[in-house]
């Protein structure tokens, strides 16, 4: 493999695909390379049975980064991640090593792959366009139209959320919100690599089932639990987390347990249809049946033309 700087692949694919196995093992037999997890949930401390994180051992065979950076009652923007993925990607080069960009959350992944141009939060603005909207959301469109006619030309004056959301970036940042790239139905040359593990629906379906049954025995009831248990507190993004928003029902509400298991079940199946049609999308992914091609398409893209990022 190369030894100069610069060098990166994605490994991408719908939870229970084994993504995580895979790279783990990849890396074990290449140690220049270093995995960044490209999750949305993985990056909350004590958020770990749940999440699939690697455990300690696993860390201290595999560099891994952007796990454990915030408390679970933090939000954390897309905005964020992306600037602490630049940085580890940064650091990564700085070694001479390669990146590994390994996930399954879709608009982690592009805003990473693409390197796209994400807009802040202003969460001041947002809350006085909120308040107008509720009161007159046909005056807060009429004042999208006026600050920015592109952004309002691809939204319906109905949507209260995508209204609100243009008008707080282009309130806050003075910029429009318009001009913040072409949009993820664009899919432009590839700046990196992307390989894809796919698996039929019947077996990933089993798979979830049976990964959150162990999940169950190992300790997730109580892992939910705890990270409630006061002072602790849970932020509205890490609520959303697959799994333990079910578990939540029970643990705060009462709800009957194996009814939140099951419904936890089935919403990490649709979590794997919506993942799975998201990637699909992207025109640009190889994709491999058998983790072995994964394996040598991915030996070869580091070890050619390939692997080095376009910028």
């Amino acid at each position: 493999m190369s030894e100069i700087g610069g060098l990166a692949v994605a490994l991408v694919g719908t939870t229970a695909s084994g993504k995580s196995a895979f790279a783990h093992q990849f890396c074990l037999e290449y140690p220049e390379i270093e995995i960044v997890a490209v999750d949305a949930m993985t990056v909350y401390r004590g958020m770990d049975i749940g999440t699939a994180k690697p455990n300690a051992r696993e860390r201290a065979e595999v560099p891994y980064h952007l796990l454990d950076l915030v408390e679970p009652s933090e939000d954390f923007t897309l905005y964020e991640y992306q600037r602490r993925a630049r940085e580890a990607t940064k650091e990564i080069w700085g070694r001479n090593a390669a990146a590994f960009y390994v996930g399954g959350t879709g608009l982690h992944a592009r805003a990473i792959l693409d390197d796209l141009d994400i807009p802040r939060q202003y969460p001041q603005v947002r809350s006085d366009v909120e308040e107008k909207s509720r009161v007159d959301l046909g005056a807060a469109y009429e004042q999208l139209v006026r600050l920015d006619p592109l952004a309002a030309s691809r939204m319906e004056p109905t949507n209260e959320r995508r209204i609100v959301r243009a008008l707080e970036v282009t309130i806050g940042s003075g910029r429009p919100f318009s001009s913040y790239g072409p949009g993820l139905g664009h899919y432009g040359p590839a700046r990196v690599r992307q390989v894809g593990l796919r698996v039929d629906v019947e077996e990933i379906d089993r798979r979830i089932e049976q990964r959150f049954r162990v999940w169950m025995e190992a300790g997730l009831l109580e892992e939910v639990a705890s990270l409630v248990q006061p002072p602790r507190s849970l932020s509205r993004s890490a609520r959303q987390a697959v799994g333990y928003r079910e578990l939540l029902r029970h643990v705060e509400q009462g709800d009957d347990l194996e009814t939140c298991v099951k419904d936890a079940i089935a919403q990490s199946r649709r979590l794997a249809r919506r993942q799975r049609s998201w990637f699909q999308r992207d025109p640009r992914i190889e994709w491999f049946d058998d983790p072995n091609d994964a394996a040598t398409r991915i030996r070869e893209i580091l070890n050619g033309p390939d692997g080095f990022v376009r910028d």
